[in-house]
């Protein structure tokens, strides 16, 4: 009988463990990019008819993250084991079968449940919610053998802080440039480089097969027994299968066009000095509070026979607009609204360029200001300026949560003490 019951205790131990891990790091990657969250979450509202419901996706993203990641630290933690072990069983519930419904029909790509960071199909989500589900069934039923850091007047505390530091970790994303880009497109990356197969790379393989009739009745050959010199056989059609998924490159479809439908991506990414680009997937949406700035942007690479272009996915009449209503007098380059969504969580964002090499990435609510922008452009000519940055930015984020919690579970363990001493 203790030897079952060590047993139990160990299986929900590491069902725990798992769980709180799990939750963590979802919630945590769809905080570092929020954007990319809200932008999945109108993926599947559109596959599912919900339009409606677009003007809220990022609002959705937030709470998403922030719930997940309160959810895994309270599963960790053993806060609130009952009522967590139960709310983990019906997030389960509710997941496990739309990912099943995923996998079968396909309506999005990937269910972005690791956004950016672990990108998954839908069937190794679907198989990994099993999983968990199981792991949560376990959990909900052995909740009262769970370890526990927090002794129960500590809960409140720990529960509400998590979820309003997944807000806050998502809001500070949202209005800056995610602490880590899980994407291609991040400083110190070289796109020609990303956009090249190597040598020996696994290519796509495919199943041919062709159907021929004869006599009123179909039949499928392959592609080594097909009837080609009988002619008592009815071509009727031929299918393509893949069988087997060759290498991607990391980028795909990179294309810069001018205002003639020219591609001019190799003036830009094969620029051997720097290039600015002012990226906008849509102009109708960009923010227009930080334009001075730009401007200011602007002005100096005119000063130092720098490019700068705006490359943007909306139509010559929103160009038009844009330029109206901002004084805006540099050059416009098209591409496609997904790329440049893709290349920076900002609308619109500052990139730079040397030699196809991203060394600069702004949000526009960080663009540097007129006097700054020569040490700015001077100290991220080697990436380490921004690198460092976005680290710094990572480490005090992470200490925001971790400091506070330290505190209050040395609190809470000093106050048990002490009022376990006045019992005895």
């Amino acid at each position: 009988m203790k030897s079952k019951n060590t047993v139990i205790k160990i299986l929900a131990e590491l069902c725990r463990l798992l769980i709180g891990v799990v939750f963590i790091f979802s919630g945590f990657v769809k905080a570092v990019d929020p954007v990319g969250g809200a932008i999945k979450i109108g993926d599947y509202l559109t596959s599912f008819g919900l339009d409606k419901l677009q003007p809220f996706t990022v609002l959705l993203s937030f709470n998403l993250s922030a719930i997940e990641f309160a959810l895994g630290v309270c599963m960790l933690l053993g806060v609130y084991r009952r009522y967590v072990s139960f709310l983990v069983l019906v997030f389960m519930a509710f997941m496990t079968p739309l990912t099943l419904y995923l996998a079968l029909f396909d309506p999005v790509s990937d269910c972005g449940c690791f956004g950016d960071a672990l990108v998954i199909t839908n069937w190794e989500t679907f198989y990994k919610n099993i999983v968990l589900s199981a792991a949560a069934v376990t959990v909900f039923i052995y909740n009262q053998r769970l370890f526990q850091c927090f002794t129960y007047r500590a809960y409140w505390f720990v529960a509400l802080y998590a979820y309003l530091f997944g807000v806050g970790f998502a809001y500070y994303n949202y209005n800056h440039l995610p602490v880590i880009d899980f994407r291609p497109y991040k400083v110190g990356a070289n796109i020609p480089q990303l956009m090249e197969i190597p040598d020996g790379a696994p290519e796509d393989e495919y199943k041919y097969s062709f159907v021929y009739e004869k006599d009123g009745v179909k039949k499928e050959f392959s592609l080594e027994d097909y009837p080609a010199n009988d002619s008592s056989w009815t071509f009727v059609e031929s299918k393509t299968e893949l069988i087997r998924k060759g290498y991607e490159t990391p980028v795909a479809g990179f294309n810069i066009y001018n205002g003639e439908g020219e591609d001019v991506t190799d003036e830009i990414i094969r620029n051997p000095g720097p290039v600015l680009l002012l990226i906008s997937p849509k102009l109708e949406d960009a923010d227009d509070e930080r334009m001075d700035e730009i401007n200011s942007v602007y002005d100096y690479a005119l000063e130092h026979n720098i490019p700068f272009y705006c490359v943007t996915g909306s139509s010559p009449e929103a160009i038009d607009t844009w330029s109206d209503n901002t004084g805006a007098e540099y050059p416009y380059r098209m591409a496609d609204e997904v790329l440049l969504k893709t290349i920076i969580r900002s609308n619109p964002g500052l990139v730079l360029l040397k030699d196809g090499t991203i060394l600069g990435k702004w949000h526009y609510n960080d663009i540097p200001a007129e006097e700054d922008v020569k040490a700015v452009m001077d100290g991220c000519l080697d990436g380490q300026r921004i690198k460092s940055k976005e680290d710094v930015a990572l480490a005090t984020n992470l200490l925001t949560f971790t400091v506070p919690l330290l505190l209050v579970w040395v609190y809470d363990l000093l106050r048990f003490r002490r009022r376990r001493k006045e019992k005895k």
